[in-house]
């Protein structure tokens, strides 16, 4: 019989980190937004291998083709906007650099475009900029005319990037070889979470206040279909296979399947994790009242798992990314987001 959420989540004190400083595969990173860290944790024991600071406010990561760097997004907040990257060596469970962004303030979504080169949304001046990592330099800075550029995904071989503009309530696709902005796509209010299939055939967008997800076609670069998804769809995530989409829905607190094929909902669970004591001085405060906020989301590699952060419970929820069957909880910092 699998236990309650609740049960588990009474379970969470006696997740001790454990002595080890290194990471190794199985490893699952995740930002702490109000702590400043990142924590490593360790997929066999469910345990924290390290706890690393990062700059203020970490909001995203994204890791390297090899495994090897991860770097996280310091997106600071409303009073102290955030203008740099933490770059970290995962193996090593050591901080690498910090690379500062200068004017590009409150960077946000984040990808790599090559072993090398990741490209990053800066919300607070408007552009998509692309980061040596080597370096420590910007190799380009390229404007997206929109407002609240947020998050950013990859297609057609990595060379053109889509940017969801969450206050223009549309996508930006941007041109990385010639270095310019192609056009703008309007998808719905609220465009913030995206994804690319495997196959690089559609990208999927979730318009959180429009309540709705649309997918793109990135070579014609048209909106193929918008689906419904009641709840605040806030982040997307797509199998391994291509078959599924799981998205967080921040409003209602619950985790979201779609059939990619389909394109229509599957099934949905509720997350009733409560909140923590603090929460009402966090990013989304009292908004979604009891909901415990459901934002970042991954999907393992082998697509046997995927993990939900609960920013508001202080948690990470461990389920199947198919029939949605809580697994586990797992314990990082305070408000946990980003994760890779």
């Amino acid at each position: 019989m699998r236990p309650s959420l609740m049960a588990v989540v009474g379970l969470l004190g006696l997740l001790i980190p454990l002595p080890s400083s290194t990471a190794t595969a199985g490893t699952l990173l995740v930002a702490n937004k109000s702590d400043d860290t990142v924590d490593l944790l360790d997929l066999d024991s469910h345990r924290s291998v390290a706890t690393l600071e990062t700059g203020h406010a970490p909001h995203e990561i994204a890791v390297s083709p090899d495994g090897a760097v991860a770097v996280i997004t310091n997106y600071g907040d409303w009073d102290a906007p955030g203008s740099s990257l933490t770059v970290i060596d995962v193996r090593g469970a050591l901080v690498r650099k910090e690379i500062d962004l200068g004017t590009y303030t409150r960077p946000h979504g984040i990808t790599f475009v090559d072993s090398r080169r990741v490209a990053v949304t800066a919300e607070g001046s408007g552009h998509l900029v692309v980061v040596d990592l080597e370096n420590g330099t910007i190799l380009a800075a390229i404007e997206t005319g929109q407002e609240v550029s947020h998050m950013v995904a990859t297609g057609l071989a990595g060379s053109r990037v889509f940017v969801a503009n969450i206050g223009s309530g549309s996508v930006t696709v941007i041109d990385l070889a010639e270095g310019k902005k192609v056009t703008d796509i309007p998808t719905g209010e609220g465009a913030e979470g995206i994804a690319t299939t495997p196959d690089g055939h559609e990208i999927w967008v979730t318009n959180r206040g429009a309540d709705t997800l649309s997918v793109i076609d990135p070579e014609t670069l048209t909106v193929l279909e918008t689906v419904p998804c009641p709840g605040f769809p806030i982040r997307i995530a797509i199998s391994p296979g291509g078959t599924r989409a799981l998205v967080s829905a921040a409003r209602s607190g619950e985790v979201v399947v779609f059939d990619t094929r389909s394109r229509s909902e599957v099934t949905r669970t509720q997350l009733d994790l409560g909140n923590a004591p603090d929460a009402s001085r966090r990013l989304f405060g009292d908004r979604f009242g009891d909901s415990p906020v459901p934002v970042g989301l991954v999907i393992d590699p082998t697509g046997d798992r995927a993990w939900v952060a609960a920013t508001q419970a202080d948690a990470v929820v461990v389920i199947d990314p198919n029939g949605l069957v809580v697994r586990d909880l797992l314990r990082a910092g305070h408000e946990p987001d980003g994760m890779a």
